[in-house]
């Protein structure tokens, strides 16, 4: 499992977290995958493992919009997203359009996404930044993939908690 999770990056051996947030900049789900790991395989996983539980009932796994940045758009994605119903606010790469555009009206439809909702994806920025307040995460000083990820599970622990102490006050 550790060869798995750590890899080469610019910065040396490394490790790279994916995420998905809420709208209030808490955590969702989190991936830890190799330094050198592409952004868009691992969109389906972390979508995978978003459960958000309500009062009652089973725990929701639909959200009803995913606002992600042009290193998530590829059509496996989209096609993915379309499946479950879910609304993508992934802008279109420019190679992506210009291939779309050379095949003429066999490419398909523009991709469009909510220029407003968009906009809400800074979230997931402002959490990373969270989440490496912490020294320990930002510096990667663990050597071990598991003891990184249980760090990083720690410090999303504590933003929960912090945001739900706030909230009921």
């Amino acid at each position: 499992m550790k060869a798995a999770l750590l890899g080469r990056s610019r910065g040396g051996q490394t490790s790279k977290i994916h995420l998905a947030a809420d709208r209030r900049c808490r955590p969702l789900a989190l991936i830890l995958t190799a330094g050198q790991a592409a952004d868009s395989p691992q969109f389906i996983p972390v979508l995978a493992a978003v459960r958000v539980r309500g009062p009652v009932g089973r725990p929701r796994t639909r959200p009803d919009a995913v606002a992600a940045d042009k290193a998530y758009s590829s059509r496996n994605n989209r096609a993915h997203l379309r499946e479950r119903r879910i609304k993508a606010v992934i802008p279109e790469k420019k190679d992506q359009a210009a291939n779309r555009k050379k095949k003429g009206r066999h490419g398909g439809r523009p991709v469009t996404h909510d220029a407003e909702l968009y906009k809400e994806r800074n979230i997931v920025e402002r959490l990373i930044n969270k989440l490496k307040a912490w020294r320990g995460i930002a510096t990667r000083y663990d050597k071990t993939p598991e003891s990184y990820l249980a760090g990083v599970h720690l410090r999303a622990s504590m933003i929960w908690i912090k945001d739900l102490t706030r909230t009921t006050q």
